[in-house]
């Protein structure tokens, strides 16, 4: 007789959605058309008797999906009885209820595994490093120490002078960490909580296509990548000031869904989707061409906490600047009537107040100047729109009008409001991100930069007037962020960058196009790189590099031998299973080893410092106690 499980599997096969090609049951998509009240699903439950019987209840003649007692059967591990599953289940790795981690609480956390096999049919243009993501989701009672602050190592500064070792932290210096950026936001909290100004992040999307903002593929599904969002943000949340602003780059797949979760994660907050048109050309789709993404602004609910827009030269409104209309005159503001100085067709200085009895003409030649007042083509003196102790603040906006009664002075209007849709061809992430970076870095190999254009103006709608603001970007991706506010900063201002990066990039994209912009256009700026001390995520670096059955086989043993596996984990199980491990599939064995290492141990913990067990040499405990503020030994 077949077993409920059995039935309730053969039900889901009729609805080719819940499996892949090779049969594999897509259980996170089943659980959530559950959890959506999908037609489908219930439809395909009703129409067996047993999982009828199961899952309604009749109350008052209408049956009632019991989505919760579902849910939990989907989530058991019986559900899922594949080798991988049993042999878990025989070590003990699940949780005691036996139920798979799904619970929104949980904290997601991603591992880079490079593959640098070429797959059959692969041709030269497609030859590139395949990043995959092992997702590790923790139960919020395995969190424990995941979050505190980690020790900082292997810190040097670039200077236009060259590369400084052994140095301390500044409040001056900019900022690049490598490492888990849940984890290295987590530490910043420590230090800057409350101090950030603007975050500008760029974060992995959930792509049909190849066209993804890094170099590496996303393996999320849905879910677990809002989940992934949703752990960021919260963090996000506390770094900001009162007054900070938040901005998320996002494509078309995924902008309804995180605009949601922001809006539930800030309800204290304006939450705007702008939308940039980035590729003029169009990326192809099945019934449109997609020319654009979004840029989502979440601001502080009710405040004016965007810029004024600079408008361009061609887009400025002009109009005069001598006053019309009901108290224009002369006598109804005596310190509005003075001179506005001409020479060779530029405004080039203002006169004094003129005198009560002083009655001069619209246009009074003085050698080779030209004093123009505010007097109109009847006579009639006027006064201009600005006093003359505020007047010069608009010299930049005057200019020179010629008329058929002589010369008259226009003011521009060169600032707006920032509109919802952005279309400037400077937008274009080919012209200004691609190619751009391939000029600063003619070896990179990353793929779909943005536009420089475009970062500066989503961070500068925020800083402009802020000269001192630090921005934070925890996707550092080419360091596009760092890139624009150095150009930013040509204004004189004094803002600092934070960039966290966890992908080897850092090394080769990151780092060394900040380093050659600092030395191009802001020779007085320093950066600081350092790394999150490792622990267990040098582990998860040999896992995930392994090769052959010989080498996971080795770091089982070595891992086994630690003291940073799982409490869950027991070590006299797993070496009785020893057949059942060999018997896995190379990519089952990464997986397990991963699992069977505590999350909390992947980084050394600022408190554990001075544990000789982890060897922190002087010169890195220096830098630690100096970027926590701490008092040196």
């Amino acid at each position: 007789m077949a077993s409920f499980v059995d039935i309730l599997l053969e039900v889901l096969k009729a609805d080719e959605r819940y499996f892949t090609e090779d049969g594999t049951l897509l259980r996170n998509k089943v659980y959530e058309s559950a959890l959506n009240m999908d037609v489908g699903l219930i439809e395909l439950l009703l129409s067996n008797a047993e999982t009828r019987k199961r899952f309604f209840a009749e109350v008052n003649g209408i049956l009632v999906f019991d989505k919760v007692g579902f849910g939990w059967v989907v989530n058991n591990r019986q559900f899922l009885p594949d080798s991988y599953t049993r042999f878990k289940n025989r070590i003990g790795l699940t949780d005691s209820h036996g139920d798979l981690i799904s619970a929104s609480n949980d904290v997601v956390l991603s591992f880079p595994y490079k593959d640098c096999v070429l797959e059959g049919g692969q041709t030269k243009d497609d030859q590139k490093r395949d990043e995959v993501f092992y997702n590790a989701t923790l139960a919020p009672d395995e969190v424990d120490r995941l979050l505190y602050p980690k020790v900082l190592v292997g810190a040097r500064r670039y200077t236009v002078s060259g590369i400084e070792e052994g140095v301390v932290f500044n409040d001056k210096d900019n900022l690049i960490i490598k490492g888990n950026n849940l984890i290295a936001i987590a530490s910043l909290l420590k230090q800057y909580e409350g101090k950030i100004k603007c975050i500008y992040i760029d974060p992995p999307y959930n792509p049909t296509s190849q066209a993804n903002t890094f170099a590496y593929n996303n393996s999320f599904n849905r879910s677990t990548w809002l989940v992934f969002m949703k752990n960021r943000l919260e963090i996000a949340k506390r770094l900001l000031k009162k007054d900070g602003v938040l901005i998320v780059a996002i494509d078309k797949n995924e902008q309804p869904r995180l605009q949601i979760l922001i809006e539930e994660t800030f309800p204290a907050s304006d939450v705007d989707c702008i939308t940039v048109v980035h590729n003029a050309r169009g990326a192809i789709g099945t019934n449109f061409s997609y020319t654009h993404e979004y840029a989502i602004f979440v601001t502080p609910k009710g405040k004016k906490s965007i810029g004024n827009r600079k408008i361009e030269q061609e887009e400025i409104d002009w109009r005069q600047l001598r006053d019309r209309g009901g108290e224009s005159l002369r006598t109804d503001a005596r310190n509005c009537f003075y001179p506005i100085i001409v020479e060779n067709g530029e405004v080039v200085g203002f006169g004094d107040v003129c005198a009560d009895d002083e009655h001069p003409k619209q246009n009074e030649k003085h050698g080779n100047q030209i004093y123009i007042y505010p007097i109109d083509n009847n006579g009639i003196e006027r006064k201009w729109r600005y006093a003359r102790q505020t007047v010069e603040s608009i010299k930049n906006v005057l200019r020179i009008k010629e008329t058929k009664d002589g010369l008259g002075i226009e003011i521009g209007k060169d600032y707006g409001t920032y509109k919802t849709v952005w279309t400037d061809r400077k937008y274009d992430a080919s012209l200004n991100g691609t190619q751009l970076l391939k000029s600063i870095l003619p070896n990179t190999k990353f793929t779909y930069p943005k536009s420089i254009y475009n970062v500066i103006d989503c961070v500068n709608a925020v800083v402009e007037n802020d000269k001192d603001a630090i921005i934070l970007d925890f996707f550092g991706g080419s360091g596009t962020t760092g890139h624009a506010v150095m150009e930013i900063n040509k204004d004189g201002g004094h803002r600092r960058f934070i960039l966290v990066e966890q992908m080897d990039y850092i090394e080769t994209d990151t780092l060394p196009r900040n380093v050659a912009i600092m030395k191009s256009i802001a020779p007085e700026v320093s950066i600081v790189y350092c790394e999150l001390a490792k622990c267990n995520q040098n582990y998860i670096d040999e896992v995930l590099v392994a090769k052959t059955d010989i080498d996971l086989a080795a770091l089982l043993e070595r891992v086994l031998s630690t003291g940073f596996i799982s409490s869950k984990v027991n070590p006299a199980e797993i070496a009785g299973a020893a057949v059942d491990f060999e018997m896995l599939s190379i990519e089952d064995k990464k997986r397990f080893i991963l699992e069977l290492l505590d999350k909390n141990m992947l980084y050394v913990n600022l408190c554990d410092l001075d544990d000789e067990e982890y060897a922190i040499s002087d010169v890195d405990k220096a830098f630690t106690r100096s970027f926590y503020g701490m008092e040196c030994e």
